[in-house]
This record gives C-alpha cells, structure tokens and sequence, in this order.
C-alpha cells in the first residue's frame, strides 16, 4: 500500500504572490563606501552640504568682462579691452576686472572679482595685449554660478534612489564618502535530489545522475534582483540531511529557496521538514509550469520551495519569488532598455548636429506616458540624476513637436516613471514630505516655473509660494505658511526692509522665479508706495539685488562666510546656521496638482503626507494651514 501525500487544494497565483510578498523581508540598512554604492538603494535622504560648483565658474574659453563694458558691442563696432591677465581652471584668480579691462579665462576657471560675464573666444579679436569684443553679453552669460548645479541644504537624492553610476557622480561633486543604503537580502540556496552532481563532478548516467542546474540559475537571479545568494551543497532526499541543511541556511539567511523534492510523491519529503521546522503556508500553486510551489517560514526566515525542473524553477523565481527580493533590496521593477511616449512640450534645436536631449518620463491619470525635456546645462550633474533617458535628435530635426510620439533610450532597464511629478518652490518642509512619498521626483525651479509647468501639463503638481497664484482649474492638496525675511552675521546690522536701501549692505537675493523673491518684490512694492518711489528705484539702491543665489539656504550660506551682508531667506535655514534672522512676514505655500492627475496614488501620498502635519513640527517658523 503507498503511503503517498497528494497535494492540498491548489493556491491561486495572486494568492500565492500575496503570501510571499507577506513573508516580511525586512533586511534594514546598513553604510557601505561610495565605490560600493552603485546598483544599492539609498535609505536616506542625502541633502548637499555644500554648493556645487562652489564658486561662479566660466562655462567656455572666453575673456572674463563686466557685461556693461559690452553693451553695444557688435561685429561692425567691436568694444576694445584692455587684457589684464588670463585665469586657469584649477587655480585662483591673481587679477581682477576693473572698468575697461577684461580677464582671458579657461573654461572651468574661477571668475575673478568684477566680472559677471563671459564672452566666447570666438566672438573676438585680440591683438597683443588688447582684445576686440564683438558682441554683448548680458551679467551671468556663460557663467554657472555658485550652487546653480546644486545648492548647499538642497535635497539632492531621496530614499528608494537606486544608485546609478550618474547619482554617484553627482554624490561625489558633493564629497560624500559612504552613503546609507538598503541592506541585500541574504538567500540561501539548496538544491536537492539524489541525482544531482556539481558543475565538474563525474556524472553517472547509468545511475540518472545530472548536473546541478538550479543552484546556478536560480543564485544568479537571486543576484540580479538585488540579493545576495548564499549556495549551501545540495542535499539528498534524506529527512535528517534536508533538516540540517535547511536549518543552517535559515539561521544565516533572510529567505531560503530550495529546488526539487516539492512533489507529493514517498520519497519528496521536504514539505514535512519545512512544517517540522517552521510553517507550511502553501503547498502546489494553480500555474503551469510551477504547480508544485511551497511557501512556509522558519523561526528566523522565510521559505520558498521552487519545483526541481530548471525551466519550471527559474519561471517560477521570477515570477513569484524575483519582486518579492527586490522589494526588499528596496529595488523597483525592470522594464525594457527603450520607452515610447508623448512629448509634453515643443522641444527645439538648431539643425547640423545630431542630439540626445536628457528626458524625463511621467505619466498621466490614464496612463499616457509623457516626455519632457531635462536639461540644465552639460556642467550640470542634475540633468542626468533628473532624467529617465535621452531621446535622439536627427542632424536634420530643428524640433519635436508637443504630441509627438518619440522612444527614450532609458539609461537602465529598471527606470519607471516617477510615481509623481512635481516643480516648483524649494522648501524644507517638501523635503520631509517628499520622503513619504514612493519614488517620487521633484524639481525646485521656482514657483513660477511650476507654475508653468502646471499649465503646459507636463506635471502632476506645482508648489507655490507667495504671490504666486495656482491656475484656476488646480486642485489644492495642502498648505502651510513659512516665516521669510532677511538674514545677517549681526543682528544690528538690520532693522528691516529698509536697511538695504542706499547700498551700505551688501544683499544677496533669490531669483526670479521664486516665489520667496516674489514676496521680497511686493513688500519693495509697498515700501516704494509709501515713499511716493518705484520699486526699480529702491531695487536700485540695493547693493546686489540682481545677485541671486538658487536654493532657500543659499544665502544664508552666502552670508554666513562673509560674502555678503545680508540675505533673503527663511527663519528655519537662519537657525539651522546660527545666523541673525529678521521677520518680514509669513508666507503662504500652496502644493495644487492638475485636475486629471488629482486622483493619481503618488499625489494622494502627497497629499497624506501633507495633512498629518509631521513634516512641519520640527521647523522653525512653520504652520500648517488647516
């Protein structure tokens, strides 16, 4: 009579993913070094800690001008200079720019002091030691100011980042020596079966012996998917061998995965040893090839039995087994090297040479994938670590038009759209609530350009602040006001808007397209009214006005080493820096999404995230607006 066990009620697929995406891989987080850091995934936010570049730096070979020295300077009434010396990159500059007088300078190079421009070598003349300037050039041409790439207290990359070799290099422009990353999920491996033989071992074939396939294949996906594969000797169809080895795997491993030996036949007797030794979730799943799957854990890991076949075994893995690992490795899932998608805006570019424009990649609340334009200049890091792939430009294209269908060459099969989009107003608080959220992406490009964004439909949502109003038809998701006004070394030194004026102080401002510099242009506003004045007229009287610097902690950065007097910024980044803060206000902040992306899960995250109020807490000078 046969003692053989058939298998219990068949488990649905679905059913069967849920169980082992429920086994609970929790492997922490663990530091390794920068050179050990490509292809792991961060555990934490890394924020800049300094400016990069840190210091204006010439953008091209040129001669280093003070723009009003050119104005009017064309190819027929060339404006002569007076060469004072030249500037290397790598080396800090002995001469500075004084009126009538221009700097040769090497692309790289430190801009020396009284120049805020650069005008390419190939639109001028130089003849001994003067130089013929044939065109104008406006203040920061060809010029990549200090931080413009990334700015000190800047969210540079958030957790769930897997480390490419663009983010290392962005993480080695900001001197960051070892990051925290997810830890691998160790994986043991156990083949089993009496006919098995190592790779080099002599087969017997008389006796049905065969090469061990599994642990091979199965070990190389373990890796693939971001773990770390662990191979024990097979065992053989012996309950005390399989107990000894399956029990020495679970108290080094987070997951076992055995192969063979899952079928219900008197000599397959694994299943029993896993009960004995821990939990028989499932036994045979409703798949072909695959249906004699286990699923169980131990005292101290999780269990995964594979079927013996190499070809059922390694479908099964990547299937059922692959996401689980990489979920826990903190990894997302692989799709295809190429992407089709829709271009969200015109992009355009003169004809000659062929291009491959950095994209990114984003989704609409159906589906539709959309294509934008990334790009902040070929010295900036960012527009890789911003970017999804390139899409390529012919020599004989001046253009892509908006709806354009076109295919991004992703820079790795694993890149997905980000679960959200957002641009807009740079702040501390977002940062936090950004962490919340499942891969998302966001760029600070000022709450104008967010605004823009917003409109054109490129974004999921804008983050406004200030003056700055949503468009009509957005949807606000939250909000909070944060307290902004100008900072300095000495308190004394500042009694208020006021102090600025008639240029004793010297100011460095946020750009344009901030909203924080929207709010310091409408109290300018007012100040004027009551003067019976113009604001060009006090913007004027400010000693470095049109000086900006890009992030919310730049000028206090700024200010902080002595390179300015005073700064606009926010109380919270003065008492991070120890610096003197006076208030000139509280200044809304509003997150809108567009109204066919409100229903998106990244902008409900973002929402969530929002409304608890957690990120807001710790911050000096915050509120959230209920």
């Amino acid at each position: 009579m046969s003692d053989r066990v058939e298998f219990r009620d068949l488990t649905d697929p679905e059913t069967a993913r849920e169980a082992i995406d429920g086994l609970g891989l929790d492997v922490g987080s663990e530091t390794v070094p920068l050179e050990a850091a490509r292809g792991r995934v961060l555990a934490e936010r890394v924020d800049a800690t300094i400016d990069v570049p840190g210091f204006d730096r010439a953008s091209m070979d040129g001669y280093a001008v003070s723009a009003r020295e050119t104005f009017g300077a064309g190819e027929t009434d060339p404006v002569t200079l007076e060469i004072a010396g030249e500037v290397h990159a790598g080396e800090p500059p002995d001469v500075e720019v004084r009126e009538g007088v221009a700097v040769e300078i090497s692309t790289g190079a430190v801009m020396p002091q009284g120049a805020d421009a650069v005008v390419p070598v190939e639109r001028t003349s130089r003849d001994g030691d003067r130089v013929a300037i044939r065109t104008a050039v406006t203040p920061g041409r060809n010029v990549m100011l200090a931080g413009a790439d990334v700015a000190a207290g800047e969210r540079a990359l958030g957790p769930g980042t897997e480390l490419t070799a663009r983010d290392i290099g962005l993480l080695a422009a900001l001197g960051v020596e070892s990051v925290p990353v997810r830890s691998k999920p160790r994986v043991g491996i156990v083949s089993t079966g009496e006919e098995l033989v190592r790779p080099g071992g002599r087969l017997d074939h008389a006796a049905g012996q065969i090469y061990d396939v599994n642990t091979h294949t199965v070990a190389a996906g373990v890796e693939a998917a971001g773990g770390e594969p662990v191979t024990y000797a097979h065992a053989g169809d012996d309950s005390d061998e399989l107990e000894s080895v399956l029990r020495t795997a679970a108290e080094e491993c987070d997951l076992v995965l055995s192969s063979g030996s899952t079928s219900a036949s008197t000599v397959d007797v694994i299943y029993r040893v896993v009960e004995e030794l821990g939990e028989l979730l499932i036994h045979g799943v409703a798949v072909k090839p695959g249906r004699p799957m286990l699923v169980g854990r131990f005292e101290s890991a999780a269990y995964v039995g594979l079927p013996g076949y190499p070809v059922s075994a390694l479908t099964i893995f990547r299937t059922f087994v692959a996401p689980t690992i990489r979920k826990a490795a903190g990894l997302s899932e692989p799709e295809t090297a190429t992407a089709t998608g829709e271009m969200a805006v015109r992009e355009r570019y003169e004809e000659g040479r062929l291009r491959y424009v950095p994209v990114g990649l984003v989704t609409d609340e159906r589906g539709r994938r959309l294509v934008y334009p990334v790009d902040k200049g070929s010295g900036a890091t960012t527009s890789l670590t911003a970017a999804d792939g390139v899409v390529a430009m012919d020599p004989d294209t001046s253009e892509l038009a908006a709806g354009e269908s076109v295919t991004v060459e992703l820079f790795s099969p694993s890149v997905r759209p980000p679960s959200l989009l957002g641009v807009g107003e740079d702040d501390p608080a977002l940062s936090a609530v950004l962490d919340r959220v499942d891969r998302p992406r966001y760029l600070s490009e000022g709450s104008r350009v967010g605004r823009r964004w917003l409109e054109d439909g490129i974004s999921d949502v804008a983050v406004l602040a200030g003056p700055v109003e949503p468009p009509e038809d957005a949807v606000e998701i939250g909000s909070w006001t944060r307290e902004w006004g100008l900072v300095s070394r000495d308190p004394t030194d500042l009694e208020g808007l006021e102090s600025l004026l008639g240029g004793d102080l010297s100011f460095v401002n946020r750009p344009p397209d901030s909203g924080l510099r929207a709010s310091f242009d409408d109290a300018l506003e007012r100040l004027a009214t009551e003067r019976e004045s113009s604001r060009a007229a006090l913007a004027d009287s400010i000693s470095g006005y049109e000086r900006t610097a890009r992030a919310h902690e730049s000028p206090v950065r700024t200010v902080a080493r002595g390179d300015a007097d005073a700064g606009l910024s926010l109380r919270v980044s003065a008492d991070r820096l120890g610096l003197g803060f006076v208030s000139l206000g509280h200044q809304p902040v509003r997150v809108v999404a567009a109204p066919d992306r409100a229903e998106k899960s990244g902008v409900g995250q973002l929402a969530d995230a929002i409304g608890d109020g957690e990120a807001f807490a710790s911050l000096a000078g915050y509120e959230m607006e209920r």
